[in-house]
């Protein structure tokens, strides 16, 4: 019985230390992405070791994206060494579109993760089945810029809508989209229209009660570079909204921006200050509880926002003061802040949250509420503040390589 127990005992041990010597063997990452699907990189990348905790990777794969002008990503990855790689540090970009699936984006970036870990398997030795492969060049030796026959221009139509009820009630949804936009390093314009109607049913006592709100508008803005620090542009917009009281609204705002980090760094960190000034006209569906059935108004607006993004997390912020010049009374003053931050192994902690002071709702129609209008929200209602706040917290303790992937059940 006792040999029995310590023939186990060594086999154990033995495949114990042949585990962690495998696992030591293979280069460790630690893959921090927001927007990549790590199930399919623990599927598809081989000789590597996937942890959990960034101080014992030998790589610490950094992602920054950013939307470019075709809808698609610029995704940065920053290969940081780690421990005995710490003397290697580079950074690999490459662009996605709106044309390509989500297979497409989750090939290209296992392509260019794989190509970014070359320099580390070099250097680790672990190059046994590592293979590279280069197109065969053509016979053709003069190189075209390839013409971008749409000028840079992406357009898009979208909609969609839902339905469902019970019984005493339904609701039906539906919203159109159309889309145009133009990016470039000099100026980015867009243009966007929309349509949104939410109609809902209740019946009570055999009475059919219903409700319908809908909005129209279109919205359309011109930003132009003037230097690495430095933006001017013009927004605009035009519409309805039966749930705001606005039978037509349009509005018209210049603007400038200052950035106190240069553009080219805002995926990492950006600090921005902006000011807007133009005219508001409202035309009401009720008379407002100012008297007014329409009004032509100027109104300007004042914004500080920052983030940054770094290994231990991300932190963003802003501060806004809009007013009416008319009447400087009439003003909002809104905060918000948010942060995702790394505290120690396994542990991290969010916060979020929002505060608005709102002294400018001269839109809203005169006269008491209805009891039905304030149950269906049919209208907006008078509130002096908003708010929102989120806290939170995470923890993860246990092996630290397990890269195993098992679908089932999906959990």
């Amino acid at each position: 019985m006792l040999k029995s127990a310590l023939l186990l005992l060594a086999l154990f041990s033995a495949s114990f230390v042949f585990s962690q010597g495998d696992v030591n063997n293979k280069l460790k990452i630690f893959l921090d992405c927001n927007v990549c699907d790590n199930t399919y990189m623990r599927q598809n990348l081989g000789n590597v070791q996937f942890v959990r905790d960034q101080g014992i990777s030998d790589v610490h794969l950094f992602f920054i994206t950013q939307r470019n002008g075709s809808g698609g990503r610029l995704y940065d990855i920053e290969f940081i060494g780690k421990n005995e790689f710490e003397n290697i540090n580079y950074k690999l970009s490459f662009s996605t579109d709106s044309n390509m699936t989500r297979d497409d984006e989750r090939q290209r970036t296992l392509e260019y993760i794989k190509l970014g870990l070359v320099r580390f398997w070099i250097s680790k030795g672990t190059l046994t089945n590592i293979s590279v492969s280069v197109p065969i060049p053509e016979n053709e030796t003069d190189e075209k810029d390839e013409v971008d026959p749409w000028n840079y221009w992406v357009f898009q139509v979208g909609a969609n809508g839902f339905l469902n009820g019970q019984e005493t009630n339904s609701s039906s949804n539906l919203n159109i989209n159309v889309s145009a936009r133009r990016v470039t390093e000099k100026n980015k314009f867009s243009f966007r229209a929309r349509f949104g109607e939410n109609r809902s049913t209740f019946t009570f006592d055999g009475d059919d009660i219903v409700a319908i709100n809908n909005s129209k508008s279109i919205n359309i803005s011109d930003v132009i570079s003037i230097n690495d620090h430095w933006s001017y542009g013009f927004f605009g917009n035009i519409g309805t909204s039966t749930f705001s009281n606005y039978d037509l609204f349009w509005r018209l705002r210049p603007a400038i921006e200052y950035n106190f980090f240069e553009y080219q760094k805002s995926a990492k960190k950006q600090l921005i200050i902006s000011y807007r000034n133009g005219m508001v006209f409202n035309n009401y569906i009720q008379r407002s509880v100012f008297g007014e059935d329409k009004e032509l108004l100027f109104q300007h607006s004042v914004q500080l926002g920052g983030s940054i993004r770094q290994e231990w997390g991300n932190l963003n912020g802003e501060a806004s003061f809009n007013q009416y010049l008319h009447d400087t009374k009439l003003n909002n003053l809104g905060f918000f802040v948010g942060a995702n931050i790394r505290v120690f192994k396994g542990f991290n902690f969010n916060v979020s949250g929002n505060y608005r002071i709102t002294r400018d709702q001269i839109n809203l129609p005169a006269g008491d509420v209805s009891l039905e209008e304030l149950l269906l929200q049919q209208q907006q209602l008078q509130s002096g503040y908003n708010y929102f706040v989120s806290v939170g917290f995470s923890y993860q303790f246990g092996s630290i390589y397990n890269s195993i992937v098992n679908p089932r059940f999906n959990f």
